[in-house]
Parts: C-alpha cells; sequence; structure tokens
C-alpha cells in the first residue's frame, strides 16, 4: 500500500493556482495568486511588489502550475483595475516623460559622465527609479539628494548594461522588425559564436551583432533545429560516395538536408549538390568548432 502512494505522488506533483503579470511590454512575466478569481489574458490588475503597488497586464491566465516551479511566498492579486487605475498608470507614464527631462538636465548640471535611459514610477508614486548605463564609476550621491528634493518621494537610480539598454529604448533591427527584446522577449537568451558558425551565418561582427553591440538574440532560436540537422549532415572537408563516384563535401545545407561534392575521380573539377539520403559517408572529418575565444579574435579581424 505504501509503495502505490509513493507512486502516486510521484505521478501527480502538488499544483498552485497561479495568474502570470508583466508590468511593461516584452517585461519578464511573474506568478501571483489569483486568490479564487479568474482572470483572462489581458486584463488590468493592481499587485503588490516587492517594490511596491505596481499595475500591470494579466498575461498567463489563471492556471495550475506545479508549486515547485513557484518562489514563496506568492502574493495575491489585490484587484482588477478600475478606470481611475488606468488614469493614474496614464498619467504616470507622462510623470515618467516629464521627470526624464529633469533628469537629463541635473545630469548635465552635476557634470557626470552617465545616459538615463529610462524612467519608472511605481503606481502609488511612493518610488521614482532611473535607469542609466555609464562606462565608468559614477558618484551620484549629490544627483539623488538633488531628485529627492525635486520629486519629494524615494529615488533610486539603476544601473543597466547594454542590452537592458536596447530593450528599454527600443528601435529596428536589421531584419526591419522590431528589436525582440523590447517586443516579445521577457528574458535574454544565451547566445554563442558557435550558433552563428553552425547556422553558416559569415562571422563578421556587422552581421551577426544587434544594434546593442551583443550578438543578435534570433541566432538562438532554430539553434536546436540546426543541431539536429547537423548530426546528419557530414561536415565540410568529409569524404563522400555519390552516384557520380567519389567526392568531398565543400558546402552543407543542413536544413534542406543537401551537401555540395566536389567529384575527384574524375578528369576535370565538378561540383553537384546531393540529398544527404543519396550519398555515403566514407570518411567523416572531424568538425569540432574552435573555441569561442577563437572565434571572438576571428571577428575582431573582420
Amino acid at each position: 500500500m505504501a509503495e502505490n502512494e509513493n507512486i502516486k505522488n510521484e505521478a501527480a506533483p502538488e499544483m498552485t493556482e497561479v495568474v502570470g503579470v508583466n508590468f511593461r511590454e516584452a517585461g519578464k512575466v511573474y506568478y501571483f495568486a489569483p486568490g479564487g478569481v479568474k482572470y483572462s489574458v489581458g486584463d488590468k490588475v493592481i499587485v503588490e511588489t516587492a517594490r511596491g503597488v505596481e499595475f500591470g497586464t494579466v498575461k498567463l491566465q489563471t492556471k495550475l502550475v506545479p508549486t515547485a516551479e513557484i518562489v514563496a511566498p506568492l502574493k495575491p492579486i489585490m484587484r482588477r483595475a478600475t478606470p481611475e487605475d488606468v488614469a493614474r498608470n496614464e498619467k504616470n507614464r507622462r510623470l515618467e516623460e516629464e521627470a526624464a527631462e529633469i533628469c537629463k538636465k541635473k545630469i548635465a548640471n552635476h557634470g557626470l559622465e552617465m545616459d538615463l535611459t529610462g524612467v519608472e514610477y511605481t503606481f502609488d508614486n511612493s518610488k521614482l527609479i532611473f535607469y542609466f548605463t555609464c562606462e565608468s564609476r559614477v558618484d551620484f550621491r549629490e544627483l539623488v539628494k538633488d531628485l529627492a528634493s525635486t520629486f519629494r518621494t524615494r529615488i533610486e537610480l539603476r544601473q543597466i548594461g547594454i542590452r537592458d539598454e536596447a530593450k528599454m529604448m527600443g528601435g529596428l533591427g536589421i531584419c526591419g522588425r522590431k528589436f525582440c527584446c523590447s517586443g516579445f522577449l521577457s528574458d535574454f537568451v544565451q547566445v554563442s559564436i558557435k550558433m552563428a558558425k553552425e547556422q553558416n551565418f559569415s562571422l563578421n561582427s556587422a552581421k551577426v551583432s544587434g544594434a546593442c553591440g551583443r550578438l543578435m538574440c534570433c541566432l538562438r532560436y532554430e539553434h536546436e533545429i540546426y543541431e539536429e540537422a547537423l548530426k546528419k549532415t557530414p561536415p565540410v572537408g568529409s569524404i563522400v560516395s555519390t552516384k557520380d563516384g567519389q567526392g568531398v563535401v565543400v558546402e552543407t545545407k543542413p536544413l534542406a538536408e543537401e551537401i555540395r561534392v566536389k567529384l575527384t575521380d574524375k578528369e576535370k573539377e565538378i561540383q553537384k549538390v546531393y540529398p544527404i539520403s543519396d550519398i555515403k559517408v566514407i570518411s567523416r572529418k572531424n568538425a569540432k568548432h574552435k573555441d569561442e575565444e577563437e572565434d571572438a579574435d576571428a571577428i575582431a579581424e573582420d
């Protein structure tokens, strides 16, 4: 009987009802307790967070998730947003624009080498957060005092990285679409130069880097598919047998499942494209990638 109970517990993990809420477009989604209320995607809600009362948007409707995935304690949603709440949130957005202009002037007055990226008011106006970037250490204590005396609320200055700056500022990528980070990515993914190499991208930094100067986030999207395709694709330099004779692989098209082969047993050099299913690998070249440090050097040289 005890064994049966253990098996049952393993098969059915403890579940908790949650609602997913974010506070900015493409911002991270946080779980809150719905308190028995059913919320739908797009509903506006008022919640309490670690930095105060916030106005948020439901991104994941009421659902059950494994309790192990939740960071306790799970805070409850205070209420649905009223028309007055919506109006106040819109007013806060306008106040943020005004605060940004004032802060930029004060940064210049204090002679600080820092760039203001964004400003956020908490919904209840209990805190005003300024996001900035800078290349070196900055003593902004006098700036904080100046801002506190001007806005009469708690002031927080938060330094962010270059990718966060691109997310907050927004813009268009080389594809002509809105930045992925500011459009829909809630978290930054880890991207490596190996991903660009496996997808046959040029290692020229201008072609694989986003506006932030870091590797493009979209290199990650098809990475797993390329990894699976590459397992079936003989790498460049491999010796293969085709219906037209033996040759060497000179180009690969993993997703199309095709390779270009230079036939070596002909009088003059001939190159042909073959489906992977129509060739036989005689000698598979070792396709180990260089270390990422070496690849980074290659990009710098380009």
